[in-house]
């Protein structure tokens, strides 16, 4: 096997537990062109899996190969050059997945053939290795990108600027990046629920729940602007249509330190009304928060988005690097927003809850989603609609928020 950085652990190798901020920089020697009697590299079933917060790009080779890569801006892309090679790749596999919107392909030199790569916003590569098939012949092209910040992508561009691709040296470590200079605002992203041809919940006076995440949002927002302290971003600041992954995607991008979904819904249960605060489970906590994660969960379903499973490798990550790395900061967050919440507004039985909510799968990021109450009840109906009401919810979310900054600064968080 080739690789273009240091070894790690089996374990680590095989589940993909690298930090996201684990930017891997380093790049192959120059290529060495194949001898003029070799065949012409083959490359086949070529295959893209994942979703806007990792992707993984494979294709078969029938032999060994040595590949350099770098990164482009304006868009994002990633270049991948190999020797020279004949493709055989099938039209309908380039379609766009997960973070790669465009594929292109050809021969560049007698010797060489480049592969371009262009991916939704800024991404770290997590891998790009030839690896030896342990099953068939032949061999096989990895790449493992996921979604980053901007600033992590400029720091990858200003390493890479230190030599030009092909000459660059080898390197056994991958490369810790920082990007952040101490004193980083605290970056806050709201997710206003539901949006365009996904209207979520209807209330029984007609209040639609879009519009009442989207009131709540930007008012949450502006709030935490006016505390000038806070870096705030919105997933959607109008009735657009956002599909879950992406606003995953939107969060590690802008390098949040804390992401928060805002939603209303409905119960058939008569009476049950007031807040609920969520964090991720792979088991819920009861029936009810399964109902509600199965509800919230459906919205690229109805939206018509296709939702590919093709790599479950890939949520068995996202799911692990929560409960190790993220898990017990959303914990942390959720008990303190409950408790400035309960001094406020109604809140239901047990009002800390969890299930297994798509949206709140970021891997470094710690994420709750906020049921502000029932649109299935009157009264909460009533009060959401009411600028008073989220004026005081929001006041408890801003205290909240900001005892959850100081805790996470004082830890090095």
């Amino acid at each position: 096997m080739r690789r273009l950085h240091g070894p790690l652990s089996d374990c680590l190798r095989r589940a993909g537990l690298l930090l996201p901020a684990m930017l891997l920089l380093g790049f192959a020697a120059p290529l060495t062109p194949r001898p003029a009697f070799a065949d012409i590299l083959k490359g086949h079933d070529f295959l893209v899996a994942g979703d806007a917060s990792r992707t993984r790009v494979v294709m078969q080779l029938d032999d060994d190969a040595t590949l350099n890569w770098f990164l482009l801006r304006s868009p994002h892309r990633l270049v991948v050059d190999l020797p020279q090679m004949s493709f055989a790749i099938v039209p309908a596999d380039l379609k766009p997945r997960g973070l790669v919107t465009n594929v292109r392909y050809g021969k560049i030199s007698d010797d060489h053939s480049r592969m371009i790569f262009a991916v939704k916003g800024p991404f770290t590569v997590d891998d790009i290795s030839v690896a030896r098939n342990e099953s068939s012949p032949g061999y096989r092209l990895v790449i493992d990108i996921v979604a980053s910040s901007e600033a992590a992508f400029e720091a990858a561009l200003a390493k890479q600027a230190g030599g030009a691709p092909r000459a660059a040296a080898a390197t056994d470590d991958p490369v810790d990046v920082k990007p952040e200079s101490p004193g980083k605002p605290f970056t806050i992203v709201i997710d206003p629920g539901h949006g365009g041809i996904d209207g979520g919940a209807e209330g029984v006076s007609g209040a639609i729940e879009k519009n009442i995440t989207l009131a709540f949002g930007q008012e949450l927002r502006d709030a935490l602007e006016k505390a000038g302290k806070y870096r705030v971003y919105m997933t959607r600041d109008d009735d657009r249509f956002l599909p879950l992954d992406e606003r995953v995607r939107v969060a590690r991008q802008d390098n949040a330190d804390l992401f928060i979904s805002i939603h209303a819904d409905t119960i058939s249960i008569k009476g049950i009304r007031g807040a609920t605060v969520y964090t991720v489970s792979d088991k819920a906590s009861d029936a009810a928060a399964a109902a509600v994660a199965s509800r919230e969960n459906l919205s690229d379903d109805l939206a018509g988005v296709e939702i590919t499973e093709a790599n479950h490798d890939v949520a068995d990550i996202l799911v692990d690097l929560i409960r190790r790395e993220t898990h017990s900061f959303s914990i942390r967050f959720a008990r303190s927003l409950v408790g400035q919440l309960s001094s406020t507004i109604e809140m239901i039985n047990h009002p800390h809850r969890f299930a297994g909510f798509r949206v709140l799968r970021a891997p470094d990021v710690p994420s709750v989603l906020v049921e502000l109450g029932y649109l299935s009840n009157p009264k909460d109906e009533a009060e959401l609609r009411d600028p008073k009401w989220r004026a005081k919810a929001v006041d408890s979310m801003c205290k909240a928020i900001a005892q959850f900054a100081a805790a996470k600064v004082r830890a090095g968080g």
